[in-house]
């Protein structure tokens, strides 16, 4: 499955960290993980953020049409 979003983490001091990647079926086991990892203080606290991906194609990007039918 395609990854479909980005995640990060929005820290109460402004700051945003960038965890990973995920498609939408595993997206739930992202958040329980993240939560657990934020309750042992292993990664910063804060608001758990899902920010859409969209395919882009630029000059030096090429994409296939065909590619955009999966994701």
């Amino acid at each position: 499955m395609p990854p479909e979003f980005v995640i990060s983490i929005k820290a109460k001091d402004g700051a945003e960290y960038m965890v990973g990647v995920t498609c939408d079926r595993h997206k739930k086991s992202f958040i329980e993980k993240l939560e657990t990892l934020q309750k042992e203080c292993k990664i910063p606290q804060g608001t758990i953020d899902f920010g859409m991906l969209k395919p882009v194609g630029t000059n030096c990007i090429r994409i296939d049409p065909n590619d955009l039918i999966e994701l």
